[in-house]
């Protein structure tokens, strides 16, 4: 089993471009390789250089490559589809011009990977973390949603070879179980993947265990987070927007929350997972002053948790 550990940009509080208080790129790069990693995301789109040639020198100065790109906006509107397909050309082109990513045996497609993931309606994200509350889509939009999603996948694939993987997100229309389970209904695994988010599954009121085994064909990729109990259950008692709650420090490194990930790493192995899997704790970016000590902690305690046979 090879089960490459890798970071992302989030975990320095880097979710909105237009965030004035966000660290330098290069930061980021610097950091995830002093803690020991050697794959990374994107980030948002705009975010690192469009332009592979720096990227790509700056990675290799680094022994960084990445692993994904992300599209992380409103999937539902028909007025934003020509904005989602112009980022999945701007995202799938980039990861094309950079550094190949051999695929492990037993992978069904192989990184880079386009994460998709829906976000910008004010009602979800005041209810992220309570199925009861969060209203859900008509008909007719969640199959709007679902044809936006299925253009983004077939362009991604068709023109790039890029894999498209949905990433249910607290705060988006892609949430909870009732969601998760009608998205793998409407969307076949051969038009896209999942990627599964421990973090974001429990947030969501579901056991990362269990949905990680129920969904297992259809994931290609997966992100670790852990959550701190006691802030979790004081944000889900306020009126308060996910990453509100994040600035709170309702995530925390891998292992010091309540995430059984002995449970996930015998899950896994029973899986026979082969791959990446991505550590991500979202926080404020005027807060990044703790993310190397952080990302440093999760990747040590999932490595001596034995979940890598490569260290990467």
């Amino acid at each position: 089993m090879a089960m490459h550990i890798c970071t992302a940009p989030c975990c320095w509080g880097i979710d909105d471009i237009n965030n004035p208080y966000l660290p330098p790129w290069t930061r980021v790069l610097d950091e995830a390789s002093q803690a020991g990693y050697h794959g990374l995301e994107l980030g948002p789109i705009g975010y690192m250089p469009l332009d592979a040639g720096p990227l790509a020198e700056a990675l290799g100065e680094r022994q960084l490559r990445i692993v994904a790109g992300t599209i992380f906006d409103n999937l539902v509107a028909p007025t934003n589809l020509a904005n989602l397909l112009d980022q999945t050309h701007q995202i799938c082109a980039l990861l094309r011009q950079l550094p190949a990513i051999a695929m492990e045996p037993g992978q069904r497609y192989g990184a880079p990977y386009l994460v998709v993931m829906d976000w910008g309606h004010e009602e979800r994200d005041y209810a992220a973390g309570h199925s009861d509350r969060a209203p859900r889509l008509a008909p007719a939009q969640w199959q709007a949603m679902m044809d936006h999603i299925r253009q983004i996948a077939e362009l991604a694939w068709q023109e790039y070879r890029v894999r498209a993987v949905i990433h249910p997100h607290a705060g988006g229309y892609i949430e909870f179980a009732d969601e998760l389970a009608r998205l793998t209904q409407d969307i076949p695994y051969q038009t896209a993947g999942l990627c599964l988010d421990t973090g974001h599954l429990y947030y969501a009121g579901m056991d990362p265990v269990a949905t990680l085994r129920q969904y297992a064909a259809h994931t290609d990729y997966l992100h670790f987070k852990d959550i701190d109990q006691a802030v979790f259950e004081q944000v889900l008692g306020e009126r308060i927007r996910f990453f509100d709650a994040c600035a709170k420090g309702v995530m925390c490194p891998i292992g010091r929350g309540v995430i059984d990930y002995p449970a996930i790493r015998r899950l896994l192995a029973e899986l026979d997972y082969h791959g990446h899997i991505t550590v991500e704790q979202e926080r404020d970016p005027r807060n990044a002053a703790g993310s190397l000590q952080d990302v440093a902690a999760s990747r040590q305690f999932l490595i001596t948790a034995g979940f890598t046979g490569v260290a990467a």
